[in-house]
């Protein structure tokens, strides 16, 4: 044998012995659930012992890719597990706890993972090699584990009681002489008044009362019997119940406190006392008769204001009932069975009998009782009263008598009453009328009583009616509450209602004020005349003035088109751009007067907006100026920074053009016109001068310099109908009329004036907070709108130049155009199955029916048709002051091509087409 088999022969026992120790190791291993792996630095390779295969619900194999793995992980600690970055590093992965996801079973368990990097001899990392168990059950101890401690922490800190743990210490006071405050929750301070106790020794707190404590709890300690004792905390103000028990084992020299606020029970004992001792003071001083009784109703005590009332002695009756003795004979059996049901039901006694005076007499009483409960609800005695309620029922008695008069006043007012009275339910049921419904309306009673009222309301005030009847329910009453009510005869009369809930019911009287109405309407139409009136004689102001400049407009429309026609002839287009120029120009102008004019004079209510006075007077200035004339001059003096105001602005055009023209009046040989904006913040001084509320306001002054007012004359130049004109010059409603509509908006106008130096009329309007309303942009040519799908337009007027224009723009707009000259030829298009995407129809059209009369009849069949009317009316006077339904717009005459492609574009694209509804 060689050396070196002799050598091999001597390593066998050795190799044998390591085998058999690794077998043994891995074993042990095993069985304490632990698996080995090893992964290669350079290919990532894992190779796992059987059991670590197991841990991860694997097959069992000699080597995986270490990604086979760390797939297993949850996505929540992929983070944690990652080789590859050790791989890269050479550097040790943590030691971590994940989760996995076993592929034979589904179900989650923790993997506690700890390994080391293996180095060649020249320190590069060869593999990672580590060990790997299953954790899922300590994981799970130690969170609930974690959990018990939570619930603990959170019920020791939210418990209202107070409690602290103390461990006592040994220090220069002897063993047990001193304790430090280890744990305390949030109640300790608020039952003890002591902040910040833990860590806390008591020798440090309390000084000279430190060796009482530390006797009482060391007492616990040593003996392990538990205390309990009450003790007032002068920091907290309590009274504070301490219960103090030993923390086993005992060498752990700690003892639990648990302090409960008794306060509330200490105070209610305290008011008990209290309590009683007032009521025996009470009962002896009160005026009334007091008395007291057992649980079971023998009445055993009674204040000496019975004694005194009834003339019996104290020490005669004690120990008796003495009830037998006062009590009226014909009023005790009522008394008495009346008191047996309280005793048996332990409920209040409370009732009326008459009690005998010392002197005879018998007297009214109201004898009270209730039963006094201990904390447990049990009766244990009962406390009276007898109050003296004699001359209570004489004033009864009487008060019945009044009331049965005015009861018979007010059945006899209610059937003489012109007035209708009446009673019904929240919900419309009449249960009483009076006669005055026969003699107004013709009804009689039984055809009214069990109907609804709401029957009887005419339609357009019944949503009104209904919403009024659910205020009543809700409890609101009405002062006044108007509606029409039909008579009998089919007739509606109007009612003015007086209204009030009383005990679910609705009480009403009404009045008929039908004629008063009428009366009112009437002087309102005379009003609006009045001021229309004023509009128009503003109006006729205009005339003169506009006159001449649509004279000068006409002559340039007219010679500008004869100078075409005889360019056109002559062969000579080169100037045709040129008239063509001016004559648009001056149409252009003549349009913009019409308008403002029609504007002017329109007839309609107030209708405040935001306005920028600045902007409006600009917009007037030059209307004022062609109105005054050439030898007034027209001065405009407009405020920085202006606020705005909510006023009419129509209203305040009118206004302002009237003042302007008595301006102009005032100075028959010419002048100057002022017309100044400002804002004006008015103290209280200044506000009483112009009998406003202080404030900020806006200014509108007009002023001029032409003859002026005498004192007298100016006080009155704002009664109606006061004028210095000469006959049939002037209304003398110009002013009032201003004053009125300023008033009306929560204005004031004040006028200034000086003989010989002119007159300046001032209007004071509330500033507005908001921003004026900007006026409409003008429509830019350039984005005038074309058409896009080829869509049709319906074109209805009797004017065939208009027809003709219309149409030709609409065709060179790319539109589809269909003529009809009347309303009849334009129903019959819209009563076809031609698609039509717009009618554009002039208001007043020949044949009896007008264009707002054709829309309707063809709107029965094509609900969604688009209208664009076309007039040269105002607005509100072609409409005849209607209501535009949605898909309906006006353009007045004259307008810009531009602006009339616009409207089109913006209808047809604000919803689909109209079309016809299928009859069948």
């Amino acid at each position: 044998m060689t050396p070196r088999e002799s050598s091999i022969a001597a390593d066998v026992p050795l190799r044998h012995a390591l085998d058999e120790a690794e077998t043994r190791l891995l074993r042990a291993q095993e069985a304490g659930g632990i698996g080995l792996f090893s992964v290669g630095i350079a290919d990532g390779i894992l190779r796992p012992t059987p059991h670590f295969c197991r841990l991860y619900g694997m097959p069992e194999a000699a080597s995986f890719p270490a990604t086979a793995f760390e797939r297993l992980v949850i996505p929540a600690d992929e983070h944690l597990i990652s080789t590859a970055d050790s791989r890269r590093s050479g550097e040790a992965p943590r030691d971590v706890e994940y989760r996995i996801r076993r592929p034979d079973t589904g179900e989650i368990r923790w993997i506690a993972r700890k390994g080391e990097i293996e180095r060649d001899t020249d320190g590069r990392p060869l593999r990672f090699n580590g060990v790997a168990r299953d954790v899922t059950e300590q994981r799970a101890a130690r969170d609930a584990l974690l959990e018990r401690e939570e619930r603990y922490r959170a019920l020791f800190e939210a418990i209202d009681d107070g409690f602290c743990i103390i461990e006592f210490i040994d220090g220069p006071h002897g063993p047990f002489g001193d304790y430090v405050h280890v744990e305390a929750n949030p109640g300790y301070e608020r039952h003890t008044g002591i902040s910040g106790i833990v860590g806390r020794r008591l020798r440090d707190m309390v000084g000279e009362e430190a060796d009482g404590w530390a006797e009482l709890y060391g007492g616990v300690l040593r003996t392990g019997v538990p205390i309990r004792f009450e003790r007032f905390f002068v920091a907290a103000d309590r009274h504070i119940e301490v219960s103090a028990s030993r923390i086993e084992p005992a060498n752990r020299r700690q003892v639990s406190v648990l302090f409960r606020d008794v306060t509330a029970r200490k105070r209610a004992e305290a008011a008990l006392r209290d309590s009683e001792e007032q009521f025996r003071v009470l009962a002896q001083t009160v005026p009334n008769q007091v008395w007291a009784a057992r649980p079971d109703g023998h009445l055993h005590w009674f204040n000496e204001r019975v004694y005194a009332y009834a003339g019996l002695d104290l020490h005669a009756v004690a120990g008796t009932d003495p009830w037998g003795r006062i009590v009226h004979p014909d009023d005790l059996p009522a008394a008495s069975a009346a008191w047996t049901r309280a005793l048996a039901a332990g409920t209040a006694y409370d009732t009326e009998f008459r009690l005998r005076r010392a002197d005879g007499a018998w007297r009214w009483f109201q004898v009270e009782a209730a039963p006094v409960r201990d904390a447990g609800g049990a009766i244990t005695g009962w406390v009276g009263t007898n109050t003296d309620i004699d001359e209570r029922r004489r004033r009864a008695v009487e008060l019945e008598r009044q009331v049965a008069e005015r009861t018979a006043d007010r059945n006899a007012l209610w059937q003489l009453s012109r007035d209708l009275m009446l009673r019904c339910t929240f919900e419309g049921t009449i249960t009483a009328v009076n006669p005055a419904w026969t003699e107004m309306l013709g009804w009689r009673e039984n055809e009214l009583l069990g109907k609804s009222l709401f029957d009887l309301v005419h339609p357009d005030d019944l949503a009104s009616t209904l919403a009024g009847a659910q205020e009543l329910r809700e409890g609101t009453s009405h002062a006044r509450f108007d509606n029409r009510f039909r008579a009998r005869d089919g007739s509606y009369r109007w009612i003015m209602w007086s209204t009030r809930p009383s005990d679910g019911m609705i009480n009403a009287v009404g009045r008929d004020f039908t004629a008063e109405r009428a009366q009112a309407e009437t002087l309102a139409r005379t009003e609006e005349a009045l001021r229309q009136s004023q509009k128009m004689e503003a109006v006729g102001q205009l005339t003169g003035g506009l006159a001449h400049d649509f004279n000068n407009m006409l002559a340039g429309i007219v010679g500008s088109l004869e100078l075409m026609q005889t360019r056109l002839l002559q062969g000579r287009v080169g100037d045709l751009e040129r008239y063509i120029g001016a004559a648009q120009g001056a149409a252009k102008r003549a349009a913009a007067l019409t308008h403002r004019l029609l504007a002017f004079s329109r007839r309609q209510t107030l209708a405040p907006r935001p306005t920028n006075l600045n902007r409006l007077v600009e917009s007037m200035v030059e209307l004022v100026r062609r109105t005054v004339g050439p030898s007034v001059t027209v001065e405009t003096v407009g405020a920085g920074g202006l606020w705005a105001t909510l006023i009419d602005p129509g209203q305040l055009e009118n206004a302002l053009l009237n003042l302007c023209i008595n301006a102009r009046d005032a100075m028959p040989e010419g002048g100057r016109i002022v017309v100044e904006t400002a804002n004006r913040w008015l103290d209280d001084r200044a506000a009483r001068e112009r009998d406003l509320d202080p404030g900020q306001y806006v200014a509108l002054c007009v002023s001029d310099n032409g003859t002026g007012m005498t004192p007298d004359v100016a006080a009155r130049a704002f009664d109606p109908f006061f004028t210095t004109k000469p006959m049939g010059e002037g209304t003398g409603l110009g002013l009032s009329m201003i004053y009125g509509f300023v008033r009306q908006s929560g204005g004031q106008v004040r006028i200034y004036s000086e003989v010989g130096a002119g007159t300046m009329v001032c209007l004071y309007l509330p500033r507005y907070l908001g921003a004026a309303e900007d006026a409409e942009p003008l429509p830019d040519l350039a984005e005038a709108g074309r058409a896009r799908a080829g869509e049709t337009v319906l074109v209805v007027d009797d004017e065939p130049t208009v027809r003709m224009l219309v149409t030709e723009v609409l065709e060179d707009l790319g539109y589809a155009a269909i003529e009809a000259a009347d309303a009849a030829a334009g129903l019959k298009v819209l009563r076809s199955d031609v698609r039509i995407d717009l009618l554009i129809s002039d208001v007043g059209l020949p044949g009896g029916m007008n264009g707002r009369q054709m829309v309707d009849a063809a709107r029965v069949g094509r609900p969604d048709l688009k209208v664009l009317f076309i007039t040269g009316y105002a607005e509100n006077a072609a409409l005849n002051h209607g209501h535009l339904a949605p898909g309906m717009q006006v353009l007045t005459k004259p307008f810009a091509l531009d602006t009339l492609a616009n409207r089109i574009r913006g209808l047809i694209e604000g919803e689909d087409p109209g079309r016809p509804i299928d009859p069948g």
